[in-house]
C-alpha cells in the first residue's frame, strides 16, 4: 500500500503520444535501415552476416575490379533488428534508423528497397557509429522510471 501511495502523489509522466513524440535513445536499433550508396562497394558483407538471410543484393561489374549495386532489398517483416549487418559493413555504408513506427497492414509492404533505404526522411542511429552520438538530441524516454533533469525542466516551461 505504501508503494501505491508513493506513486499516487508523484508528478505525472504521461505523454500524449500521437501529438507529442518522445526522443528515443541515441543508439536505438529502430525498425528501419539507412543505406548510403556512395559508400557501398557491393561487397555483400551485410547480406552474408545476416542470420536470417533477409538482405538481397544484386550487383553488376562496373569496370575492372569495381562493382555496382543494382538492387538491394531488406525483408523487414523477418528482420529481428540485431544490427549484425551494420557492424559487419567495412565501409560504414549501412546504418540502423531511428524510426520505430513501421506498422503495415500487409506483409507485402514490409520490404525495404533502394528508394526506402535512401529516403531523406530516414535518420541514422548512432548504433555502431559512435561518431554520430554528439549530433543526436538527448533522450526523453524514461530511464529506470526517472525523467532526466534537463527533460523535466523543458517540460515545465
Amino acid at each position: 500500500m505504501a508503494l501505491t501511495l508513493k506513486h499516487l502523489f508523484r508528478k505525472k509522466v504521461t505523454t500524449q503520444y500521437p501529438e507529442k513524440k518522445l526522443e528515443t535513445s541515441r543508439r536505438i536499433r529502430g525498425q528501419q535501415f539507412v543505406w548510403r550508396s556512395d559508400l557501398c562497394t557491393a561487397c555483400a558483407t551485410c547480406a552474408k552476416s545476416c542470420p536470417h538471410g533477409i538482405i538481397r543484393i544484386a550487383t553488376s561489374k562496373n569496370g575492372e575490379n569495381k562493382y555496382a549495386v543494382d538492387r538491394i532489398e531488406f525483408d523487414i517483416g523477418r528482420c529481428m533488428f540485431c544490427g549484425l549487418c551494420v557492424e559487419a559493413c567495412p565501409y560504414n555504408a549501412l546504418y540502423m534508423g531511428r524510426g520505430y513506427e513501421q506498422a503495415r497492414y500487409s506483409r507485402k509492404l514490409l520490404w525495404a528497397d533502394m528508394e526506402v533505404l535512401m529516403s531523406p526522411d530516414s535518420e541514422p542511429s548512432a548504433y555502431g557509429h559512435t561518431e554520430l552520438e554528439e549530433k543526436m538530441p538527448e533522450q526523453t524516454l524514461l530511464v529506470y522510471g526517472q525523467i532526466s533533469k534537463k527533460t523535466a525542466d523543458k517540460n515545465d516551461s
